[in-house]
């Protein structure tokens, strides 16, 4: 089995600036997909599905975030006063 180069074995240096372009989906924002050029998505946790060709894109926010701490999970139009069982 062969075994992969590192960038060290390679004689190159980390440049994230250099690696091109790196598509991502971005909350807010009009997201065009590169494979059909559509807008409707299907959003997961760590990644959005174009819902006409099936490309898949890692979500910025999800690659931005710590993952030192668990996830908290909130919905956007949640209630802040607190529920009361009966």
């Amino acid at each position: 089995m062969a075994s992969v180069p590192t960038l060290r074995d390679l004689r190159k240096t980390h440049d994230p600036a250099g690696r091109g372009y790196h598509a991502v989906y971005r909350e807010h924002q009009i997201n065009h997909c590169p494979g059909c050029g559509r807008t409707h998505w299907l959003i997961g946790r760590m990644s959005a599905e174009c819902a006409f060709c099936s490309t898949a894109l890692p979500l910025a926010e999800a690659s931005m975030r710590s993952h030192n701490s668990p996830a908290v999970i909130q919905h956007k139009n949640r209630n802040v006063a607190p529920a009361w069982a009966a």
